[in-house]
């Protein structure tokens, strides 16, 4: 596991899912030392979100890109050298076996600590998207073959709903990390994520890391609502 919490608040990553530089540097001037991760993912990055990154890691942030490549094994290979010469802490891939293994192999040409992370399937997706976009089977079926391939192609960790850390943990094993969207405080809306759970319950069911975007980045005083996330988060991990 390349990234080792310390602290719970080196648990939480905060998702800044905001339509400009400009509002995500004030989310994470309100925020800093409260998380322990910003994620940067396609809105952003659309919007000058590299250059963002880029500071964050040069001021000592941890930065997770959530690029979800998929492609050719050239190209994915070749985003991911890209990606580890920035210096992220995490970067996101879909879970096919073949982008997988190139996303590996480019990883260890690269050197560094980059934590490969491969999403399973989208916390957005139920059995009837998963009917819907072509899939066989239910959405609990297909993130168990997705993990064990993970597993066997040398991934650093899972992005995977709180529902199913458990059986991935039975899975992969204690060595690689999972890590969580779909968490959402007590009473929060789910929006548009539909396999979720608390901060308190996903972390006694196995995750290592959470990700949190609209329950803090919507609260009248973000720095308040992250500090009390850690809280749960440091209750659950006793």
């Amino acid at each position: 596991m390349p990234f080792q919490p310390n602290h719970p608040r080196e648990r939480l990553i905060l998702a800044l899912d905001v339509p400009t530089v400009e509002e995500a540097e004030a989310v994470v001037a309100a925020t800093r030392g409260a998380v322990g991760v910003y994620k940067i993912g396609h809105q952003l990055v659309f919007s000058g979100g590299l250059g963002l990154a880029e500071r964050l890691i040069r001021s000592g942030e941890k930065v997770f890109l959530d690029l979800k490549l998929l492609d050719i094994d050239n190209t994915v290979a070749h985003g991911v050298q890209a990606v580890a010469a920035l210096g992220p802490a995490f970067l996101t891939l879909h879970a096919y076996p073949k982008a997988m293994r190139a996303a590996v192999a480019a990883k260890a040409a690269s050197g560094g600590s980059l934590a490969l992370l491969a999403v399973t399937v989208l916390t957005s997706m139920d059995d009837a998207d998963l009917t819907e976009a072509g899939y066989a089977g239910a959405v609990r079926g297909l993130v168990a073959i997705r993990a064990a391939q993970a597993r066997a192609a040398g991934i650093d960790g899972l992005v995977c709903s709180p529902e199913e850390v458990a059986p991935i943990r039975a899975i992969v094993g204690p060595d690689m990390m999972l890590v969580t969207p779909g968490v959402r405080p007590a009473g929060s809306a789910a929006g548009d994520q539909k396999r979720v759970m608390t901060p308190g319950d996903a972390i006694r069911a196995g995750a290592d890391l959470l990700v949190v975007g609209r329950p803090i980045l919507a609260a009248a005083d973000r720095r308040v609502a992250a500090e009390a996330i850690v809280t749960e988060i440091a209750n659950a991990a006793r």
